[in-house]
């Protein structure tokens, strides 16, 4: 079958405009369906979300060549504190502990976005559809159409591969009617950033309470080196008092529930709620697509984990697709075969496992009042804290470290320089 691309990427949020990039250097025919235009002179503000990448994910996006637009925008993570409010437990993860520059590094959304929006329209072999939806999705034995709506009316594409990249409420997923498993944690999360009176220090604040976790992350801005990007959840019934409440009532009231670690909190940017729950797509490939990020598992925010593992997904797919195609040697090898799909999945079934696993047992442990629960899990808190195995296990973990690595998190290009 003759087709107009060889890989369709439904989706141009952080991870398929991420995936494209990163497929960029092979010889491949690429385009982004997106239903927004991409926009390149957006410009931070206060009120900017932000992600926590772990140390991992920094080095698959600095092998990808794009580190350098970032890291005078990032803010370095050099100490993690995990502690549960009214209890003993604690845990320190620190960099200088695992001879790395910093655990993680946290950066506004938009400035990531705006990265992306800057770089790919520059790639010769990757082609913007935007705006643009998806309308229909048939995926056959030798390729996939794909039908949309765009500016210009309906059109259909051909592909032999299609990458679904389009968020938790994924409409290739829906399209092809993939089954999910799903739990609503009941929580919500209330999302700002906060200056404190002290500077963070580059250190994370991870604090759980009886509600949910209340997460602190250190987002120094050009005229504000104190900020903090909080991720507060609360259970979804008390989302919307909070959102409401005067800026001074919802500091005072974070405050009872955070400590004074770094003094009084001090200042608000706007406030948001995005409702929590787990979901997972029963199937994450079939002959000719493949889901990743979002579309694939969407996570509880607790520990950070979801775009970093949907960034390894990026980097798994793109190297099982570049030993395709080395192995082909230019005969033009199926990268959208079911064999080829089944390669994937195997490789990340382990990761996808653990890390819903990790996350999903902390919201639900952490959120536990009885007493011999807390106890529990302030003594693990403790045990990770001095006993160095555990504390090597998560610290890997939280590196993004863990497991079978993909070239580009070991710093090595999915082609070798001719």
């Amino acid at each position: 079958m003759s087709t107009d691309y060889d890989i369709l990427v439904v989706g141009g949020g952080m991870v398929g405009a991420t995936m494209a990039y990163a497929l960029s250097p092979l010889p491949l025919r690429i385009g982004v369906i997106e239903a927004v235009p991409f926009k390149s002179d957006s410009q931070p503000s206060y009120d900017d979300r932000a992600i926590a990448l772990a140390y991992g994910s920094a080095k698959i996006i600095a092998t990808m060549g794009l580190w350098d637009r970032l890291a005078d925008r990032v803010s370095p993570i050099k100490q993690i504190h995990v502690s549960d409010r009214g209890h003993f437990g604690v845990t320190r993860l620190d960099s200088a502990a695992e001879k790395v520059e910093a655990l993680g590094y946290v950066v506004e959304n938009r400035v990531v976005g705006a990265v992306l929006a800057q770089a790919l329209p520059k790639l010769e072999n990757v082609e913007l559809i935007c705006p643009a939806t998806v309308t229909h999705v048939d995926l056959m034995a030798d390729g996939a159409h794909v039908s949309i709506h765009g500016e210009d009316g309906a059109r259909q594409l051909s592909a032999r591969l299609v990458i679904a990249a389009d968020g938790g409420n994924s409409v290739v997923r829906q399209l092809l009617q993939i089954p999910t498993r799903s739990w609503d944690y009941g929580q919500t999360a209330v999302i700002a950033n906060i200056t404190p009176a002290r500077h963070h220090q580059g250190v994370a604040y991870e604090r759980f309470t009886d509600s949910g976790p209340v997460a602190l992350l250190p987002n120094a801005g050009a005229d504000d080196p104190k900020r903090c990007s909080l991720v507060w959840t609360v259970r979804s019934g008390d989302a919307e008092r909070l959102l409401n409440l005067s800026a001074a009532d919802f500091l005072a009231e974070l405050q009872q529930r955070f400590g004074y670690r770094l003094g009084e909190l001090e200042k608000l940017g706007r406030r948001h709620a995005y409702p929590l729950k787990l979901l997972r797509a029963k199937q994450q490939v079939r002959p000719r697509l493949a889901l990743i990020g979002n579309a694939a598992h969407t996570l509880h925010p607790i520990a950070g984990q979801g775009f970093n593992l949907g960034l390894r997904d990026v980097a798994v797919l793109a190297d099982v697709l570049a030993d395709v195609l080395a192995e082909a040697c230019g005969k033009g090898e199926d990268v959208g075969a079911a064999a080829v799909m089944q390669r994937y999945a195997d490789w990340r079934r382990w990761d996808h496992r653990k890390v819903i696993g990790f996350t999903d047992t902390l919201a639900r442990l952490f959120s536990n009042p009885l007493a011999p629960v807390a106890l529990a899990r302030n003594i693990g808190l403790c045990a990770v804290d001095i006993v160095p195995p555990l504390k090597r296990a998560l610290t890997r973990q939280t590196l993004g470290l863990a497991g079978k690595l993909p070239r580009l998190a070991l710093g090595l290009p999915l082609q070798k320089n001719e």
